[in-house]
């Protein structure tokens, strides 16, 4: 018996021993092997690398330590080890741009695969390829649909004034929060048809809500944990979806005649989608007209609230986007060997352009701290190069200017009946999604 059990112990040992050398030796090994004149740069520790340091939180006004430190020692391109992948990081505008253009060229959409787990794998987000064309050139028709229809810019501006009237007792409010409520509503609205009165739509916001905490926790699926509570929570939104396309369907088929020229109408009519792809199409909708707008709201108010002279003339949106970084860097790999300059990016990489490295760059923009809308004024034609508050290239966010018009609706109704200020401290932090730490609590007065 004793034989036994120290033969499966040594067993055991031996093993795990195995384990750390086989990390060991595949983390430090592309250090060695096919790098040519790779970036400088640093590795970090064994399977986890540099990414904790990466995502330190950091004001998302400023590069964050990581980024600072790391530039400032190897320059504004290095490689490090993030999300489990050697990885090449670029905070060079060229090579950012470079990057974008040559999507399944030489690159490739690659975000990790708990992503693909919690916004399941028929997302635009992360499909590639012939798949995300066609998702793509869909989500294009439907926001050039969308976009044109007073029924739209109407819903907007009613669900703009319902919020504020809310506010006519209230001396303080929670901005994120209201904004929040203002996006949901509409984006709800012009994608699945639901009022705010209707149960469906709490129900799917309550969903969405722990959905939107699992996608920025740590991927661990176990029962209980943010992580496991998401992907359930998205499983009961897609049946609350399906059932609501399904009962569409139905009522189109008993009234040929008379059909909606909306958004469900078009979606259904896409004979080319499959089921999965309408669910996962309706939830990027839905991610995409919730967080990233009601952060460019709040940035856009704050900064506003900071800058009288913009206030005046209502010239912030641009300005919002360059100052808060919404969307920090995207995640691609190289699907060859690639050239580019001085560097060599081994295929199989990963390869994390920085956006707002280029935005926060002191050779590019002058002032860089400075809230400075006016600088917008004289735009070029490589204005897009050192400005990608939505990416660029074939996979430019096709709801970009949605966002705007939302935006600029509200804050138009905003500044017409309200005064703010800021309730203490509370800047945009990076985690790297922007958030309000306190929801950026605002004193409002009403005019008139």
């Amino acid at each position: 018996m004793d034989g036994w059990f120290w033969s499966s112990a040594i067993v055991a040992f031996v093993g795990l021993i195995g384990l750390l050398l086989y990390l060991i030796i595949s983390h430090f090994m592309p250090l060695y092997l096919k790098l040519g004149v790779a970036p400088k740069g640093s590795f970090g520790w064994p399977l986890v690398g540099e990414t904790l340091s990466f995502l330190s939180p950091h004001a998302s006004n400023t590069l964050g330590s990581f980024l600072q430190d790391h530039c400032n020692r190897y320059g504004k391109v290095f490689k490090s080890h993030l999300f489990c992948s050697p990885t090449v990081v670029s905070c060079d505008q060229e090579l950012n741009n470079f990057i974008l253009q040559n999507e399944e060229k030489l690159f490739q959409c690659s975000y990790p695969k708990p992503i693909h787990g919690i916004l399941g794998t028929s997302s635009m987000l992360v499909v590639v390829g012939d798949t995300h064309k066609r998702l793509r050139s869909l989500a294009l028709t439907l926001v050039s649909t969308t976009k044109s229809k007073p029924e739209y810019l109407n819903d907007i501006e009613r669900i703009a004034i319902q919020i504020m009237d809310a506010w006519k007792d209230k001396k303080e409010v929670i901005f994120c929060e209201e904004a929040r409520k203002f996006t949901f509503n509409v984006i709800v609205k012009q994608v699945l048809g639901l009022t705010p009165e209707e149960p469906q739509t709490s129900k799917i916001l309550e969903d969405f809500l722990t959905f939107m905490k699992g996608l920025i926790s740590f991927p661990l699926y176990i029962p209980g944990t943010p992580y496991a509570r998401a992907v359930q929570a998205r499983a009961r939104i897609s049946s609350t979806v399906k059932a609501i396309v399904e009962e569409r369907r139905s009522k189109g088929e008993n009234s040929a005649g008379n059909k909606k020229s909306d958004f469900l109408e078009i979606l259904l009519s896409a004979n080319s989608l499959s089921e999965d792809e309408r669910v996962s199409f309706v939830l990027d909708s839905l991610l995409g007209g919730y967080e990233t707008t009601s952060l460019l709201m709040a940035l856009a108010v704050l900064f506003l609230g900071q800058s009288p002279a913009a206030l005046q003339q209502l010239r912030v949106i641009n300005e919002a986007l360059r100052c808060g970084n919404i969307v920090k860097f995207v995640h691609r790999k190289a699907l060859k060997d690639v050239r580019f300059k001085d560097y060599s990016i081994p295929c199989g990489w990963k390869v994390l352009p920085v956006f707002s490295a280029v935005h926060l760059d002191t050779s590019l923009h002058g002032s860089v701290l400075d809230f400075h809308p006016w600088r917008w004024e004289n735009q070029s034609q490589s204005t897009c190069k050192i400005f990608t508050p939505f990416g660029g290239g074939p996979r430019f966010c096709p709801g970009s200017e949605l966002a705007k018009v939302e935006t600029a609706f509200f804050l138009h109704h905003l500044v017409l009946n309200f005064r703010w200020t800021t309730e203490g401290v509370d800047q945009p932090m990076a985690y790297p999604y922007v958030e309000f730490h306190r929801g950026m609590p605002l004193k409002v007065d009403r005019l008139g």
